[in-house]
């Protein structure tokens, strides 16, 4: 079994009740099975606690005023400070690992749903590497998994990654450009035309890829607002359908997302570019090479670029005209959308659904509205 990691993977360490956000609260908290058990068996009076502590019928944590009913208050764990880690279910002990099933593969990632793994990702300067290992065990067989459309999409995945840390390249044409392989490549797993794909890539990985795009994109930058604006009420509406997790996020969303528009646009500075570069690729990282399940490879990469715009318009609706954002506020953004949208699934689904759907949202608008930024 091989393993993959970002290198920032073990730089990774939680602060517990320092934490601006908690994990413990929010949202519900599964337990599995295995879990369940030792709680049901445990002794004494904090047994009694734990059994009167947790919805058996849904498997989750009760809660109180939306907090775990084992988080006191100093925004701690009480069944970690009573029974140690053992005791944690699988949930809050992986938490915020993420981890992501192949064939004879487990990436594993870091959710940025987590204020610390945001603030990391954020301030991280060097582009992201990935680490791998392999342990040996028994091999696990998987029913109807197509070995080559993976391959063929760790391939489109790898040139993805390498075009956004193109750092000497304009931020607004990696994601474009990224976006329009996504579609490219799209049209290939759609018509079943797999062969094709390692052209596809060539073309856009050869050395004068990046200049015939950025000619090809010269047309889509500096858009009027006339041809923006419906794409961004179309992006920024996206909120109204999902479920809401946290009770705060609305009114934070539509506060910050109200006075994007105010900002200037054109002028993304190098360490925005940056963040904005270690977000695409996380998302294209995390996700993309799931589309082996479902075929939607472009329904991923539109979801990491919408991730990424809308992260940007929440952190750019704290700032007024002339004004720079910072990394607190880029960091409460991410971590913010995160946790609405990467844990649960009717939301993520939603999210790529629409996506592909939304007329407003096809690949040109889109383009217009990244040359816009």
């Amino acid at each position: 079994m091989i393993y993959t990691i970002p290198d920032y993977y073990q730089e990774f360490e939680c602060i517990a009740g320092e934490c601006p956000d908690t994990c413990c609260a929010g949202w519900q908290i599964v337990i599995d099975e295995k879990s369940q058990k030792k709680y049901k068996k445990y002794p004494g009076a904090f047994g009694k606690r734990l059994k009167s502590s947790v919805d058996w019928k849904e498997g989750i944590f009760r809660q109180r005023e939306k907090r775990c009913a084992f988080l006191n208050e100093e925004n701690l764990c009480d069944i970690y400070i009573n029974s140690g880690p053992h005791m944690l279910c699988d949930t809050c002990r992986k938490y915020p690992r993420h981890v992501e099933e192949y064939e004879d593969l487990r990436e594993i990632s870091l959710s940025i749903s987590c204020p610390v793994v945001a603030e990391m990702l954020i301030n991280r300067r060097e582009p992201v590497r990935f680490l791998t290992r392999e342990r040996q065990m028994a091999p696990e067989e998987y029913e109807e998994f197509d070995y080559m459309l993976f391959t063929k999409l760790c391939d489109a995945r790898e040139l993805m990654i390498s075009i956004l840390q193109k750092r000497e390249v304009d931020i607004r044409i990696r994601i474009a450009m990224v976006l329009s392989l996504g579609h490219d490549l799209q049209r290939r797993v759609s018509s079943g035309q797999l062969f094709e794909v390692d052209d596809l890539l060539e073309r856009y990985r050869s050395e004068g890829a990046i200049p015939r795009f950025e000619k090809r994109c010269a047309a889509y930058f500096n858009s009027s607002p006339e041809v923006t604006a419906p794409v961004r009420s179309a992006l920024y509406g996206l909120f109204d359908e999902l479920e809401v997790l946290k009770e705060d996020f609305p009114e934070y969303r539509k506060k910050r997302l109200a006075g994007e528009g105010k900002v200037s646009q054109g002028d993304i500075s190098e360490e925005e570019a940056i963040c904005l570069e270690q977000l695409m690729v996380y998302f294209i990282y995390t996700y993309f090479c799931g589309s082996v399940y479902d075929e939607q490879a472009y329904g991923k990469v539109k979801f990491a670029v919408a991730s990424v715009l809308l992260i940007r318009g929440l952190y750019l609706g704290d700032f007024r005209h002339g004004e720079k954002p910072d990394k607190g506020a880029m960091t409460e953004a991410a971590y913010r959308y995160a946790k609405e949208v990467e844990h649960s699934d009717p939301n993520l689904l939603l999210m790529e659904e629409m996506l592909l759907k939304k007329r407003e949202l096809k690949l040109e608008n889109l383009m217009y509205f990244i040359g816009g930024m």
